[in-house]
């Protein structure tokens, strides 16, 4: 059996919290045990034990990457726990403290973002290469986009493994849910239905989907726009919508913590995203079911999603683009009908979480291979 200690700062539950949730759903325990180890009071604590996870609340780590005292804390879990492999998911502290420790280290890269000048180039280049690779045995990257993210920074193709995400799949929610949301939302016969799913900050790009339903209104088109989540540019988009008139299009739903009901009512899902996207949960979510998504062309997701085949991918930051994109789909019904049956399909062919798991389990048994015999 091996041991593995996952090291996550997250509070509440974001991306990379989710990514180890459905880890945990699928992976083989006769193999491999999980440890996880967040900050005391996370919100990820009572999920992860919920599926079997071994959950280390710990005072510190909070939302940070690295502090010298947060090293030790984890030094001294890793010493009481004595896991095999120390598994961080951002966790600079987590690969410093398994490293002093003696152990295995792998790290996720969940996120990809503009590379700054400073690490680009020598010396910046430089260090950010040495520190990586030498607290890092091996290096998982959750789209090609991370990928590079990371070689553009220095760090050797030869420490990183390119994983695409995986997730369960969700059920469709029943007609009398779908009927009662669809009331609730506003959501009239006739309505052409998009939605995105996703914090509201500037760089998951909202301003752009909004830019492209006021052009959508201006041709005359029925639709709606439903918006779940919550962040800091909530205000201002929603002076924005106002400004626009789009009141009875594009409507808040906040925080969904239950996305079925959300997706079963969807045509189209939406993702706008012009900054740290690499790989996105709820779009595999929504292909599981047979929602489509019509995507930017940033980061990782021409990787997700098949143009033509399962959505649409637009020019980054174009809102005219994305426009187009979903007009089409609303005077194509034949070709919306294909692209819900193919994304079932690949959804099915690629990712799926029994597919991501073994694919994590394969790096964490190289990795052990590796250190046995000394390389």
């Amino acid at each position: 059996m091996t041991r593995v200690l996952n090291v996550i700062s997250d509070s509440n539950i974001g991306g990379a919290g989710r990514v180890l949730l459905n880890y945990l759903r699928y992976a083989d325990r006769e193999k491999f045990e999980t440890l996880i180890a967040v900050p005391r009071g996370s919100q990820l604590a009572a999920p992860l034990r919920e599926l079997g996870g071994t959950v280390y609340e710990v005072d510190g780590l909070a939302e940070r990457s690295y502090h010298k005292d947060d090293v030790k804390t984890l030094e001294a879990l890793i010493d009481e726990v004595k896991p095999d492999i120390v598994h961080t998911h951002g966790s600079l502290s987590g690969r410093i403290a398994g490293r002093r420790r003696g152990r295995v280290v792998i790290y996720t890269r969940h996120s990809a973002f503009p590379v700054p000048a400073k690490l680009r180039y020598p010396p910046g280049r430089w260090v950010n290469k040495i520190v990586n690779e030498h607290y890092a045995d091996h290096i998982i990257a959750v789209s090609p986009a991370a990928a590079k993210n990371l070689t553009d920074a220095g760090i050797s193709e030869k420490k990183i493994t390119v994983m695409m995400n995986g997730v369960a799949p969700v059920p469709r929610s029943d007609a009398a849910v779908c009927a009662a949301k669809r009331a609730e939302w506003g959501i009239e016969t006739g309505d052409f239905v998009l939605g995105i799913l996703a914090r509201i900050e500037p760089y998951k790009g909202h301003l752009h989907i909004v830019e492209a339903a006021e052009l959508l209104k201006a041709e005359g088109r029925r639709f709606k726009v439903l918006i779940a989540g919550e962040g800091g540019y909530e205000a201002e988009l929603k002076d924005e919508v106002a400004r626009r008139g789009l009141e009875n299009e594009v409507r808040f739903l906040g925080f969904c913590s239950d996305v079925a009901p959300f997706l079963s009512v969807l045509d189209v899902q939406l993702n706008a995203s012009y900054g740290t996207e690499t790989s996105s949960l709820s779009i595999l979510e929504g292909m599981s079911m047979g929602v489509p998504a019509v995507v930017s062309s940033y980061g990782g997701n021409p990787w997700l999603i098949d143009d033509g085949e399962d959505g649409l991918i637009f020019p980054n930051r174009d809102s005219v683009g994305l426009k187009a994109a979903v007009a089409r789909l609303m005077d194509e019904p034949e070709t919306l009908a294909r692209m819900q049956k193919r994304a079932v399909e690949i959804f099915h062919e690629r990712f799926t979480g029994e597919i991501f798991a073994r694919n994590v389990e394969r790096v964490y048994s190289k990795a052990m291979e590796e250190t046995r015999h000394g390389r």
